[in-house]
């Protein structure tokens, strides 16, 4: 079920109402059934792989937590993580692998014998694996005690409102929410409301509208001229934020009016002034999931490596969060140019930290914001290309200078009117934006009535002139 639905708002209405109109200790069962539902509304049967890695890790946790000797907690750990990654290694790599074991085989003349499966990818696989892979590791290193009851940690996995694209929540942050009881509170509603409202605004207003002009620039209808790449490559930086960050804010919102936090997913990533600063403020849930279960412990047992022992860690857990994203050579080009993108900044730190501090300041972090701003965008047609080839065409436009401007394509009307339409709307996007960052903004909004109305009545009327609604769209994370 989307969000950006018809369906999800009379969802929404209803699960919402009926949850509070419960005694407490039913509304578990409500949210369980309604998150069953919520995901089954995509595809039914997938709900038996969910169901499959639930009772595993259920039991795993209490194994772990009863178990004598250390060795036996590991023994059941790693039944826990090879349920799950065993899982996923089927439903999103298997015919991955098989496709490059059938290019070594080729390469060497042999002809590859395994079959490949006709299967399809189960909606947001990788983020509810990874949250309940957090819970019997949490639960191994002794920070979490094991949930006792089936239906709660049930509803751990399968919470419906971060269940698809996250945040992947962690334990400790969630799990004792569940057992709370939460009471109806004006002002929280409203919050969450409000927060549901802006993730919606920047997914079928800003994300859906700007995707017309990136789909048409990747698709290659219009050749690959520098300006017109500049331009894709440009919104597609905006459609993925406010289409992540939209699902986000939604969830968190859905999650609020319930009387539930979900833990921040972004902070303003194009505000950031190296890499490292752009992970700490994109996606931090699956970042800081990486920080703490994959690269702190690289880091740490080849510690006697020194220096190069955060290169290998960044470098690999980057290859990893290539492949997390995608089963393909093009996201773990993405994934790896990150990591060496913060290896070069870990390794010439003091060295630039020298060369830039004899800028003026606000001339330092311009020039910072924009060099990764403009990387990121780089990186990022590996991310948005379908293949290397389409990668490889967007770049070599990038460069493409000469008689650029003779060059540059001829649009259909309706082209043209998305390309104003979504400057139009990235414009006024990127003015809210900075509206909420300014604290004193935020509390005159906060604290002004007339300026609250007036900055909704407008939200509204580009809602009702550019949101794009006759066709919802997916989330880009969805397929992750």
């Amino acid at each position: 079920m989307l969000f950006n639905s018809i369906e999800f708002l009379i969802f929404f209405v209803f699960v919402t109402t009926l949850y509070f109109g419960l005694p407490h200790k039913w509304r578990w069962l409500l949210l369980l059934i309604a998150s069953c539902g919520f995901y089954m509304f995509f595809k039914p049967e997938y709900i038996l792989i969910l169901g499959f890695t639930i009772v595993i890790d259920y039991y795993a946790g209490i194994w772990i937590e009863n178990a004598k000797t250390p060795a036996t907690r590991k023994r059941f750990l790693v039944l826990s993580l090879i349920a799950n990654i065993g899982v996923l290694a089927i439903f999103k790599y298997f015919n991955f692998i098989n496709d490059n074991i059938t290019g070594l085989c080729n390469l060497f003349g042999y002809e590859n014998q395994i079959p490949y499966l006709t299967i399809i990818l189960p909606i947001g696989l990788s983020f509810h694996t990874f949250q309940a892979m957090s819970y019997t590791i949490e639960v191994y290193r002794g920070n979490q005690k094991a949930e006792k009851h089936f239906g709660i940690y049930s509803l751990y996995v399968m919470f419906y409102p971060q269940l698809v694209a996250g945040p992947i929540e962690r334990p400790q942050n969630i799990l004792h929410q569940m057992h709370e009881k939460m009471t109806w509170d004006y002002d929280r509603v409203m919050s969450g409301l409000r927060l549901m409202a802006w993730g919606l605004f920047k997914k079928v207003v800003i994300a859906d509208r700007l995707s017309i002009v990136v789909d048409a620039m990747y698709g290659g209808a219009y050749g690959y001229n520098t300006v017109w790449v500049f331009i894709g490559t440009f919104f597609f930086a905006y459609q993925i934020y406010c289409d992540f960050s939209g699902y986000t804010d939604i969830a968190l919102g859905s999650a609020r009016v319930m009387g539930f936090t979900l833990m921040k997913n972004f902070n303003f990533p194009f505000q950031a002034k190296t890499i490292s600063d752009y992970w700490r403020r994109w996606h931090i849930s699956l970042s800081t999931w990486f920080n703490d279960y994959l690269y702190t412990p690289i880091v740490i047992n080849r510690r006697d490596w020194g220096k190069w022992a955060v290169v290998f860690g960044l470098c690999f857990t980057f290859f990893i969060s290539g492949l997390w994203h995608g089963a393909g050579w093009p996201f773990i080009i993405w994934g790896l140019l990150h990591g060496i993108a913060m290896s070069y900044e870990f390794l010439t730190k003091k060295w630039r930290k020298k060369t830039m501090g004899k800028l003026p300041l606000w001339l330092n972090n311009g020039l910072s914001q924009m060099l990764v701003f403009l990387f990121l965008q780089f990186v990022w047609i590996f991310f948005r290309a379908d293949s290397f080839a389409t990668a490889f065409r967007v770049i070599k436009g990038i460069f493409n200078y000469e008689n650029f401007i003779a060059q540059f394509p001829t649009f259909t009307a309706a082209i043209k009117y998305s390309l104003l339409v979504g400057v139009f709307v990235l414009i006024n996007f990127l003015i809210l934006e900075k509206f909420w960052r300014n604290e004193k903004w935020k509390e005159k909004y906060e604290g002004n009535i007339a300026l609250r109305y007036a900055v909704f009545g407008y939200m509204f009327l580009l809602f009702v002139f550019f949101g794009s609604f006759k066709n919802a769209q997916s989330f880009i994370y969805f397929q992750f």
